[in-house]
């Protein structure tokens, strides 16, 4: 039998029905409340991941690519100690090809390279260029070379960048000795231009590359120290070519 709908009765039914919606109204508010908040959980876990990644692989970029910087036929009593100042100041170590008529001529700046931890290779005594008639001469000027820059710092020679890259494989077991040739030749002692020899440099630079330079030229000295303050901001780390070569 349906209840009359007097005045109380529907006061009654009315106020049981608006408590009833109360209590729905809050549920759906908690419901929609539980809701927001999972998905905010499963859109912050994402987020979280994502930001992660994010940091790794910001990390990972930041990892260094190696470059060697060497320098051929020094030292120049001048100019080397210039280029030795710019170095130090940039925390960069290089690799320097000398001959043995200038390691005589200028001792003290074999001593400061190797103390400020460059690496020091043979150029040949006098520049010498390898032939098949020179052979001997040749392996005799790459020994006196070693004996003098060996006296000088204590250490071992081990390695050669041959002039004109002329080499003889068999001289890699005679003498225990690894060639260094190069990736990068700005022919910078051709040209007293600074910008136009730097800019063939951080052109061609890449990874793992080997730069040439000679280190008896003014216009070389500027140009390598602004190439060096352009690949490290472009995070390149210079390091010597055994660093190079065998890490």
């Amino acid at each position: 039998m349906r209840r009359p709908l007097d005045g109380a009765g529907t006061v009654h039914e009315n106020q049981g029905s608006m408590y009833v919606m109360g209590i729905m109204s809050r549920e759906k508010k908690i419901l929609k409340t539980g809701v927001l908040l999972l998905a905010a959980v499963l859109l912050c876990v994402p987020g979280v991941m994502n930001r992660r990644a994010g940091e790794v692989a910001a990390s990972n970029m930041t990892d260094s690519k190696k470059i060697a910087i060497t320098f051929d036929d020094g030292p120049h009593p001048y100019y080397t100690e210039q280029l030795l100042d710019g170095l130090k100041e940039r925390g960069v170590k290089a690799t320097f090809f000398v001959t043995g008529q200038h390691v005589e001529e200028h001792p003290e700046v074999i001593r400061r390279m190797s103390e400020e931890g460059h690496l020091i290779g043979n150029h040949t005594y006098s520049h010498i260029q390898l032939s098949d008639s020179n052979e001997e001469v040749f392996k005799e000027e790459l020994i006196r070379t070693n004996e003098l820059i060996e006296d000088l710092i204590g250490q071992e020679v081990q390695y050669v960048r041959p002039p004109y890259g002329s080499w003889d494989k068999k001289f890699e077991k005679e003498l225990n000795m690894f060639p260094v040739m190069w990736t990068i030749d700005p022919l910078d002692w051709c040209s007293d231009n600074a910008a136009s020899i730097a800019r063939k440099v951080t052109s061609k630079a890449k990874e793992n590359a080997i730069i040439l330079m000679h280190d008896e030229y003014k216009s070389t000295v500027t140009a390598a120290l602004q190439v060096i303050d352009q690949l490290q901001e472009e995070g390149y780390e210079f390091v010597t070519v055994d660093e190079l070569l065998f890490d």
